[in-house]
């Protein structure tokens, strides 16, 4: 025997084993091999798949104008449409895109370890939440006596299911019908039988429960760094009824950090969405009050927040390392108080 023929037969022979149609063999084991063969292949394209499902996760800013038939550029003024439409719209394009590939439910390989992906999108799912709540509770009623509106009543409850959730019910599944409830809502505003109602006390509203919000972000954010565990609590500062704080044990572990950081990206992409909105719904408002520039600072700065580093480090403040916690805390601190400025503008 020739040798390249003995190597090509050696090489063939280690391979037969994974072969499912070879002869001489059991039936048994020839479905063995049929399932070990699935699982190799798997194997094999899993980081492929990875890859898709991780550029699908991250949406591109879109401009909610466009569903109602907008072609004019962004600096021209928005056409009359019925109030409420441009919101309701950027709340369901958000559902719609998360629905095409919601991640943090999944419990097979791989996409059960892309968790920063899982993060941003409960981080968008965070101000859909928020903003939802104030659209039942406070700008689809002209007063709070009046009724609340069934269906963003049902797509908050929908929206306020487990996330995690893959079956009975799923979380697609309930964020599907929130998505079809707002878009009940949003049929009912061109109808007339829905209601939006811009008025300075709802974007106040909406700004104090975003605030809040992106106080909560950077509270995580801040406690990223190394060296700094033992923190005072301040819950009752300023309580004159209550004496003495708490040093409290803070210590976030090292595969929350990035969690912690892509968590508040998604918050700020679907902030920004919404102030987008916002910009539009309440444009009267923000022109009475000459707080236009402010908003489109907060735009811009919110946009600044989507960035991705290569790894997510946590370098101390001394370090050559960054530390990528604290650098988008700075940005959404800053956005944070220039929505507080807003809202005081827009109490005067």
């Amino acid at each position: 025997m020739k040798r390249h023929d003995y190597q090509a037969d050696a090489k063939s022979s280690r391979w037969s084993w994974l072969n499912p149609f070879a002869s001489g063999i059991a039936s048994f084991r020839r479905v063995l091999r049929a399932l070990l063969l699935i699982v190799f292949t798997y194997l094999i394209f899993a980081p492929f798949v990875m890859w898709y499902e991780y550029q699908r996760a991250f949406p591109n800013f879109f401009d909610p104008r466009s569903i109602i038939g907008k072609s004019k550029p962004a600096e021209a003024e928005t056409p009359k449409v019925a109030a409420g439409l441009l919101f309701s719209d950027t709340l369901i394009i958000m559902v719609n895109n998360m629905l095409g590939n919601w991640l943090p439910n999944d419990l097979i390989y791989p996409s059960i370890f892309l968790d920063n992906p899982q993060s941003f999108q409960l981080g968008q799912l965070e101000v859909i939440r928020y903003s939802t709540r104030v659209l039942r509770d406070k700008l689809s009623r002209q007063r709070t006596t009046d009724k609340i509106d069934p269906a963003i009543d049902r797509a908050f409850t929908d929206f306020s299911n487990n996330p995690e959730l893959w079956i009975f019910p799923s979380a697609e599944s309930k964020f599907r019908d929130g998505a079809k409830s707002l878009q009940t809502y949003r049929e009912g505003l061109t109808l007339g039988t829905s209601h939006f109602y811009p008025r300075a006390d709802n974007f106040i509203e909406l700004l104090d429960q975003l605030t809040s919000l992106l106080g909560g972000e950077n509270t995580r954010l801040s406690n990223a760094p190394r060296g700094w565990n033992l923190r005072l609590s301040e819950e009752t500062a300023g309580d004159r009824y209550t004496e003495g704080e708490k040093i409290q044990k803070i210590k976030v572990p090292w595969l929350q950090i990035d969690n912690n950081f892509y968590h508040a990206r998604g918050v700020a992409y679907a902030l920004r969405q919404v102030m987008v909105a916002v910009r539009w719904e309440f444009a009267e408002i923000i022109r009475l009050k000459r707080s236009k520039e402010l908003l489109d600072n907060v735009i811009e700065e919110l946009a600044l927040a989507n960035f991705e580093p290569l790894f997510v480090l946590n370098g101390s403040r001394d370090s050559i390392f960054a530390n990528h916690s604290l650098k988008l805390m700075a940005t959404l601190e800053d956005v944070r108080q220039k929505l507080i400025n807003l809202q005081r503008m827009l109490e005067r």
